[in-house]
């Protein structure tokens, strides 16, 4: 049975210092998350600052949720919609040609629940080129979705 107070997750690493980690959250709250647009040029500036390496022709909507950009790849002339959570714990790989719409979740974590730690699991996330992420739609640790795949929304692949 799941007993929280035995949860550690001391041995998760965090991949950078944990100032620089709250310089990120800062940065995040004022580019990323306001609902009204900030240009994407800023944005993709601020994630390369971070370590992210993103590609040309990236367009980043309102309100994106990038949780640790130095663990994220962004190819070319990718999309990322409205309110678009990516949860990278582990790596992130996003192919070019890439469409990520409105409030889909890239998801690299998850708990053991069959412990009674509650144990973190992570995983990579790999986006194959010319793929779409469709609205609503989850991709959770470890999925590789191959180039030119349809990721339908609340679930589901499409070739």
């Amino acid at each position: 049975m799941l007993d929280l107070s035995k949860f550690d997750n001391s041995s998760f690493v965090r991949g950078v210092p944990r100032w620089k980690e709250a310089l990120w959250w800062l940065c995040r709250s004022l580019l990323f998350a306001p609902w009204f647009p900030v240009p994407s040029a800023l944005k993709v500036s601020a994630l390369r600052l971070f370590g992210a390496r993103v590609g040309q022709g990236v367009v980043i909507r309102s309100r994106v949720n990038i949780t640790m950009p130095w663990r994220v790849e962004i190819g070319d002339q990718v999309w990322i919609g409205d309110e678009v959570l990516i949860l990278s714990l582990d790596q992130v790989r996003i192919g070019s040609n890439v469409c990520l719409s409105q409030r889909a979740f890239l998801c690299t974590g998850n708990h053991d629940f069959r412990k009674e730690s509650f144990d973190l699991i992570t995983r990579p996330i790999e986006i194959g080129e010319g793929s779409w992420i469709a609205a609503c739609a989850f991709v959770g640790p470890g999925a590789v979705v191959p180039p030119g795949t349809m990721v339908r929304a609340r679930g589901g692949i499409d070739d």
